[in-house]
Order: structure tokens, then sequence, then C-alpha cells
């Protein structure tokens, strides 16, 4: 799983780039052994917690369309809104999850309020039949979504040094989506075991997402996690410095501001995954106990490209490889609007749907930890959190509208004309921006 780390950190990795940090010295290479030697207990700890919570999640998040739409009968505006909940209300409370965190650097306290919130939902949702009882209990999941993700990444880089934040991300992410693999698969054994399947799913959700927090309590280091490098965000001084308005003001950075920007626009043509997979299911005719397995193919991508687009994110730039994927993305979309019911052609979207992620999700964060100091680490990540997940609330939203008023096709060819126009604008403000910035630093001097 871990890859030998033998590259030499580049001099600028795009808009997370720390601009006065110094280029590294060549990284001598190494073999995989010592590189997982070198690896932070950290990553590792975090790694497993999220390894168990996304079994118990994707169980849930693979069946979710299926429940909502053929067992209780929702329309797919009623889906839209529920699907928007699902995946853009944690980033009501991230900015509040980040600021707790930063304050006293209570980051594990605060993460596992919100690992136990969400452990917690599983069994609700047996209680839960319409549309007003199953939006407030998936508003209580993802709060606690967005209360432990800040806080979370936060110990990761706090954890890795400024050139492995790519690789540690990488890692992590890897294991996250090993969890994510699984869940669905196990979904699909209890679907098929179970007389109430549904009922059965929820509650061993819930044993699985119980596991993951006691690792997070038994194992998990408390203050004193950081680097010494980082050292000082302990100092009390520096603690109190931490404020909402010291928080909000890390945008007048620039390569946090630039960043976040860009993940609200990519966002906002970012199609939830739950639409797509009951697109590929309809296209396929597929029976409804093998819905679960849909993601399954976006893990796996997930899962094996992790760490190898991380390290090369480190290497050749995060921000080059955060927009790759989306140009990924942005080929997926276009295969699913052809009219051909070709499994082949299917998985490939699948493929390239992991692929996408792989290239983005923890390299979005790797980037954003180099521009944030230390003590006000989970607010900056959280900040840029925020910006995506409020955009892609706000497409999960329009997707399903324009699904109800349009159909299917016709809204995923908008939001592939959305997605095309955000890349193009990414490519080219990207060199513009770096070439006005040469041009002021010269006038200066």
């Amino acid at each position: 799983m871990y890859l030998a780390d033998a590259y030499t950190v580049p001099t600028s990795a795009g808009p997370g780039t720390d601009p006065g940090q110094q280029a590294a010295a060549p990284t001598p290479r190494v073999t995989p052994r010592a590189v997982a030697r070198a690896l932070p207990r950290t990553v590792l700890v975090l790694g497993t917690v999220s390894l168990l919570t996304d079994v118990s999640a994707e169980m849930v998040t693979a069946v979710l369309p299926l429940y909502l739409v053929a067992e209780l009968g929702l329309s797919p505006l009623g889906f839209g809104l529920l699907d928007g909940i699902y995946n853009g209300f944690s980033t009501l409370v991230r900015l509040v999850g980040g600021h707790l965190a930063d304050r006293g650097g209570r980051h594990k306290a605060v993460a596992a309020v919100g690992y136990g919130l969400s452990a917690l939902c599983k069994p609700a949702l047996l209680l839960a039949h319409g549309v007003a009882s199953i939006g407030v209990v998936l508003a209580a999941d993802r709060t606690g979504k967005g209360l432990r993700t800040a806080p979370r990444d936060a110990m990761i880089s706090l954890a890795s040094s400024a050139e492995a934040q790519g690789r540690s991300f990488g890692i992590h992410r890897a294991m996250d989506t090993a969890g994510a693999l699984l869940g669905p698969i196990i979904a699909f054994f209890v679907m098929r075991a179970a007389v109430d399947g549904f009922d059965a799913l929820f509650m061993v959700s819930f044993c699985i997402a119980m596991t993951g927090l006691a690792v997070l309590l038994l194992f998990a280091p408390g203050r004193g996690h950081a680097t010494a490098q980082d050292a000082t965000a302990q100092d009390a001084r520096e603690e109190a410095a931490v404020s909402a308005r010291a928080a909000f003001g890390l945008l007048r950075r620039p390569d946090l501001r630039w960043l976040a920007l860009c993940a609200l626009l990519l966002g906002l043509a970012t199609v939830s995954d739950s639409f797509l997979y009951l697109m590929l299911q309809r296209d396929l005719a597929m029976p409804r106990e093998w819905f679960p397995l849909l993601p399954v193919a976006t893990a796996g991508t997930f899962l094996l490209l992790a760490v190898p687009f991380g390290q090369a994110a480190d290497r050749f730039g995060r921000w080059r490889v955060f927009l790759a994927g989306h140009v990924g993305l942005l080929v997926a979309y276009g295969l699913l609007l052809v009219p051909v019911g070709d499994a082949a052609l299917l998985a490939v979207v699948l493929v390239l749907h992991g692929a996408f992620y792989a290239a983005t999700d923890g390299v979005l964060m790797a980037a954003a930890a180099v521009s944030v100091p230390a003590r006000l680490r989970s607010s900056g990540l959280a900040l840029v959190q925020t910006a995506q997940g409020s955009a892609r609330f706000a497409c999960s939203l329009l997707f399903g509208a324009a699904w109800s008023a349009w159909g299917d096709r016709a809204a995923l060819a908008s939001a592939t004309v959305a997605l095309a126009a955000c890349v193009t604008l990414g490519a080219v403000a990207r060199p513009l921006r770096a070439l006005g910035t040469a041009a002021s630093r010269g006038a200066a001097t």
C-alpha cells in the first residue's frame, strides 16, 4: 500500500503552497518499509477510525437513494432536497467545529463528538418515515460529520511535515476509501440475507460506527500530537488569539482565498454521487438488491489511486492534480450522456469517478494545510471545506429540480456544460494569476 517516497519537492505546488516556504532539498530514495516506519502514528490511527466509520456510513449511503425513491416513493425533487441535506448540511457546522477544535487544541474531543453523533443517527433512521423526520435525522448525521472533519484533517496535517502533506492525506484517504469499498459490499449481503433488509442494515451500521468511535477514544493522541515544527501552536498566548475573526481573516491570504473560490466554483458543477448511481441503475435496468454495489468501482479506484495521486500532488503541484481530477469527471459526464447501455462503458464512468475523488479530496486539504498557521489549522481547512460543501449542496438542489423539470439527460448535460466552463476558467485563471503576482513583485522591486 505505501509506496516508496522518491521525489523532489517542487518550488511551487499551486494555490496551496506557502508563499514564504523555500523549496526543500531533494528527498533521498527510501524503501516502502522505511516509508511505513516514518508515517506518523496519528495518520494510521485516524485512518483506521475513518475506515470503520466509512464502512458504517457507506452501508447507509449505498442504499439511501433506493430507500428514499423506491421504498418511500419520493420524487427526484424531494430526493434532491434530502440528498442536498445529506451532502451539504455539514457545511453549516464545519466552521463551528473548526473553531471549537482550535480553541485550546481540542481536536480529538470535537472529532469524538462528531463521530458519536453520526453513529447515533443510524438506528434513528428506523423511526423516520416521512420527508421531515428523515431530513432531521440526516441533518443530525451531517452535523456530526461537519464537527469532525476539520479537526480530524487538522490532526493529520499537524502530525505531518509540509513536504509530505499530500502523501499523508493520500494514505488516510486510501484507508478511508477501503471502508467505502467494504460498506456497499456488506450492505449487499445484509440486504440479501435479512428479511427486513433496511432495518438490519441500519443496526449493523450503528455497531460498526461505535467501534470506530472506540478506536478514536482509545488510541488517537490528544493534545500534543503536533510536530516539533508546530509546537508553538500549543503556546497559551497564541491560543488566546484564536477567534472567529482570526479564522475569517485567513481569507486575506491569497493562496487560501484562491483555493476556497476554486472549490466553490467547481463544487457548483459537481453532481451528487447518488444521482449518478440512480442514472446508472436505470440505464442497466439493474435489480434493486444489486444497487449497493454501484459505488464499489468508485471506491476501489479511489483506494488504488489515493496514495499515488497524493504523492504526485507533492511532486508536480497540488493545483495541477486537483484540476486534472475535474477533467476526468468531465469525461465521465460526457460518457454517461452517450445513449448506450453497455456495461463496459458504464464501468469506465465509475472508474473515472473514483479517479476524480483520488485526485481532489485529500489533495485539496493538503494544498490548504500549508497555507494556514498551526494555531488556526482546523479553522482554515474548514473554510475551504465549507466553500466546497455549500456549492455541492446548491448543486444537489438545482440538479434535482432540473431532473424533475427536464429529465435526467438534460439535467446532466447542463451540469456538464457548467463543469466544462469552470474547469476552463480554472486552467486559464491560474497562469494569469501567477503572471499578475510576478508582475506586481517586479514593480515593487
